[in-house]
């Protein structure tokens, strides 16, 4: 694993990269934004200029482990959520996020909305084991064998920049939202409860083997202060803090729905 001249790292076939955040507020983004928009591109995705939504469900085990990791600091981890952006079926997407120390990396298969609804309702994840992709099958494993159930929606707007060099990809999360009440990204009923103070954001800063100088004094980095932020874990307390039963109330749900759809 090599992090020296801006070498890409490469860990069991896994790219990582890095990942930074930060709290910012309304006026801190407007004042980066202003500083950043006529040097890095804005993302294709956006749209009206502005950004994307994106609507995760992310699953945890009975023990709640991808919560009490992140909680404890655990170096090594890792934890699944289905993705989907504008609240469309259009791309749907089957990810794992892994943490190695300071690094992540990122791997994902594309299901369809049939087979979104077939991993929620349990009935029958099989197919699974027909893609090519080792995220569909390590999912397959997990699933069976630690009994992952969904666990929480979050629900934001993203506004990302992009510039090549370096792979950089700067973005602002805002509006974060918890889904509470069912595990359902595509129901018109989905409940979401502001997560964060309204004018309170999160700022994000991803990249490869470097990150230019002038980023960074573009940024003032050195000027905030980095967080270990989770989006999953912000919705998760929340949810918990609304509702401690809520995962079993996810289960009920999934029962309780499984001929409405």
């Amino acid at each position: 694993m090599l992090n020296k001249g801006g070498v890409i790292l490469n860990y069991k076939g896994h790219i990582l990269r890095h990942e930074l955040k930060y709290y910012i507020n309304y006026q801190e983004y407007t004042y980066l934004k202003n500083r950043i928009k006529n040097i890095l591109n804005l993302d294709e995705n956006a749209t009206e200029g502005i950004g994307y939504h994106i609507r995760s469900l992310y699953f945890d085990d009975i023990y709640n482990s991808a919560l009490e990791e992140k909680l404890s600091g655990v170096l090594k981890r890792k934890k699944y959520r289905i993705r989907i952006y504008d609240e469309l079926d259009k791309v749907i997407k089957l990810e794992c996020k892994e943490k190695y120390g300071e690094y992540i990396s990122k791997t994902s298969t594309n299901i369809t909305r049939e087979q979104f609804y077939d991993i929620i309702f349990e009935r029958g994840i099989n197919f699974l084991l027909e893609k090519e992709k080792q995220v569909a099958n390590n999912f397959f494993i997990d699933t069976k064998t630690r009994l992952l159930k969904p666990a929480v929606i979050t629900d934001y707007c993203r506004e990302a920049y992009i510039l090549d060099a370096g792979n950089v990809r700067i973005t602002f999360d805002k509006n974060l939202k918890a889904g509470i009440n069912s595990p359902d990204i595509f129901s018109p009923e989905l409940i979401t409860v502001s997560a964060m103070p309204q004018n309170m954001m999160i700022l994000e800063i991803k990249y490869d083997g470097f990150l230019p100088k002038y980023i960074r004094q573009l940024l003032k980095i050195s000027k905030h202060d980095r967080s270990a932020i989770s989006k999953f874990v912000i919705c998760r307390l929340l949810q918990f803090k609304l509702n401690p039963v809520s995962h079993s109330i996810f289960n009920n749900w999934t029962q309780s729905s499984y001929k409405s759809i």
